[in-house]
């Protein structure tokens, strides 16, 4: 794909996401280096079509941000041929606890919790075998 086409996904990623795009470079790698409050950074190496890497790889300078990029070097690393939307995905939702996010799965949980509290409120019940004294 060419650079500028992955620079415009990675853009329009951003605006749905605190992540902004501060560097887009083809000089050396196709690099996109991406930035979030508070100190979150992160780039991503575009495969080169032209016979250099075949996948995308993601980094960070961070040692804070190295062990939440875990899930998309994982993902990378499965099989199959990934798109920069897909993985900058995973990014995302890996950092979502440090951008005081919740989980996508808590989101779930709570959904599901807050339906349970809506039900009828349960009766006080005596234990039996239990003084109430």
């Amino acid at each position: 794909m060419d650079f500028k086409q992955l620079v415009d996904i990675a853009e329009k990623w951003c605006t749905g996401t605190p992540f902004d795009l501060i560097a887009a470079e083809e000089i050396d790698e196709r690099r996109l280096d991406f930035y979030a409050e508070p100190g979150l950074s992160f780039y991503v190496l575009c495969p080169d079509m032209n016979g250099g890497a075949d996948n995308f790889h993601v980094w960070s300078e961070s040692e804070d941000c190295l062990p939440f990029l875990q899930l998309a070097q994982d993902y990378i690393s499965s099989c199959g041929r990934k798109t920069l939307l897909e993985i900058l995905d995973k990014v995302f939702r890996s950092f979502r606890p440090l951008l005081g996010l919740p989980d996508i799965d808590d989101d779930a949980f709570e959904e599901y919790h807050a339906d349970v509290e809506e039900g009828e409120p349960e009766t006080d019940h005596q234990q039996m075998g239990v003084s109430q004294q």
